[in-house]
């Protein structure tokens, strides 16, 4: 099935120019074939193509349904960005693929990127999104410090995972409790946070973690928690 995507599909009754280009020019979609839409907020819309202009293709909603997330939890992935911009690209790509709520660029101590481009990361996230056949879009949020992200998020549970090994660790397979309506990990980078980030935020309520005793890379990080949460949930269904 190929999905496109329309955020304000309910409202507009049209598909974006991009999206209208790749369904007319592309797929030689015709007047009156139907198609699949998703708005990146739960739901899926199948339509009926009323026009074939590619800078403006107009359609009918047929049926509205709700495609709910397969993981029951809101999981947010807080993670320092790689110094090669592709690793980062790959990672939000596959977090959306495996599943996740929020995704948040954190600015750390030993950080090797000060900034990132989000525009480029939501494009990516919205092609995950309908390779995978999701309907919910995550939430990126602009490159944010540390202590931002470690005063300013809410969670059922939230925990850092680092790499330092004289600050003592839990494991994030026995800590998570699959009961838990949201969560947050923080994931450091490459040079593992700052002893005193790891400090604010335990002293902040973060259980701080380990992912086990191999040294990940940081996306590899960012993407066995995010697997961690998903597993254990269909685990204990």
């Amino acid at each position: 099935m190929i999905q496109f995507y329309a955020p304000d599909i309910n409202e507009t009754l049209t598909l974006p120019e991009s999206e209208a280009q790749h369904c007319i020019k592309v797929l030689r979609t015709r007047i009156g074939d139907t198609i699949e839409v998703i708005d990146g907020k739960g739901m899926r819309y199948t339509c009926r193509l009323l026009d074939d202009k590619p800078r403006h293709a107009s359609v009918e909603i047929i049926e509205r349904f709700p495609v709910l997330p397969v993981w029951r939890c809101h999981i947010t992935v807080a993670i320092a960005p790689t110094k090669n911009i592709d690793r980062m690209e790959w990672v939000v790509e596959k977090l959306t693929e495996i599943g996740v709520n929020r995704i948040i660029p954190v600015k750390c101590r030993h950080s090797e990127r000060k900034e990132i481009k989000i525009e480029r990361l939501e494009r990516i996230a919205v092609s995950a999104m309908k390779q995978s056949l999701k309907a919910t879009l995550p939430e990126i949020w602009p490159m944010t410090p540390i202590d931002k992200v470690i005063s300013e998020l809410n969670a059922t549970q939230r925990f850092v995972a680092y790499c330092d090994p004289t600050i003592p660790r839990l494991s994030l397979a026995k800590e998570y409790n699959p009961q838990s309506e949201s969560v947050v990990i923080l994931i450091g980078p490459e040079g593992d946070f700052a002893p005193e980030e790891i400090k604010a935020a335990i002293d902040a309520g973060y259980c701080p973690v380990t992912l086990g005793d191999n040294r990940l890379r940081t996306e590899t990080a960012a993407l066995v928690a995010c697997d961690t949460f998903h597993i254990i949930s269909q685990l204990t269904q």
